[in-house]
């Protein structure tokens, strides 16, 4: 398995999992399946503003799983600290993907001189919430109620990682 910065040829997969997100998880908190245009403009804005979109692909060349980073908020003050998402497909999840994914994801916010990391995930996903306290996340905030799909009113979990111990530039 390797990881690298995402490519044009790359999206079919990424829509592939994407879409899968959508349609039979609380990962993602749309509704509506997008096309591969959607992909497309979502890689080239990322990468555009500088922040990365990053791949694991196994041994065939098939793309097993993503991930990227980008503001999370759009203030001056909030220049240092960004929101991750992590995604990986249906078949693999379980197999490590994510834990490697977001190494590379931490890495590579560390690189380009972010201090915080926030991952805002749907509360009562365990396995992602244990995967990124075992990275170093910490739980940091709890909202009831804010989003909803598949009928049901969902929570979010906010944790977040310090990245470095810099002062504020």
């Amino acid at each position: 398995m390797i990881v690298r910065d995402a490519v044009d040829s790359d999206l079919p997969d990424i829509l592939e999992i994407y879409n899968d997100a959508v349609l039979n998880t609380t990962a993602i908190w749309n509704e509506v399946e997008v096309d591969v245009e959607n992909r497309r403009t979502w890689l080239k804005n990322r990468q555009g503003q500088g922040f990365p979109v990053i791949v694991s692909v196994n041994d065939e060349g098939r793309v097993t799983g993503y991930a990227s980073f980008g503001d999370w908020r759009a203030f001056d003050g909030y220049r240092h600290t960004v929101e991750h998402s992590v995604y990986v497909n249906k078949e693999m999840r379980g197999a490590g993907i994510g834990k490697i994914l977001m190494l590379a994801l931490i890495e590579r916010a560390r690189r380009l001189g972010k201090h915080v990391m926030i991952a805002g995930i749907e509360a009562n996903n365990e396995a992602s919430i244990q995967l990124h306290k075992k990275l170093g996340f910490e739980t940091v905030g709890y909202l009831p109620e804010v989003g909803t799909k598949f009928g049901k009113w969902l929570d979010l979990a906010f944790l977040q990682i310090t990245l470095d111990k810099a002062a504020p530039r």
